[in-house]
């Protein structure tokens, strides 16, 4: 196998945890509140309301590392797709 495919499934590979990792953080963030006004009652509600931001505050730096892999790889197949495709033209 050549290794423009290897670099692309690699690439997909990445892109599918990104996305995964994503739709994660979505799910999360759905049940994030900006504000809570809460009485000594509803204490447990700060208490989920932290453990959610803790969550997202880990899942963010990955998030970023792996969108920042993807753009780079995706321009390193395009630039090794284009390469190769220049010394074949100039082949034949």
């Amino acid at each position: 196998m050549s290794p423009l495919i290897w670099l692309l499934i690699v690439w997909g590979v990445l892109t599918a945890i990104l996305i995964v990792l994503l739709i994660y953080r979505s799910t999360l963030t759905m049940q994030e509140d900006d504000q809570l006004f809460l009485n000594e009652s509803e204490s447990h509600m700060q208490t989920e309301q932290t453990e959610l931001l803790i969550k997202v505050n880990r899942i963010t730096p990955i998030v970023k590392i792996l969108g920042a892999v993807s753009g780079v790889m995706i321009l390193v197949i395009a630039g090794l797709f284009i390469y190769q495709g220049l010394n074949n033209t100039g082949m034949q």
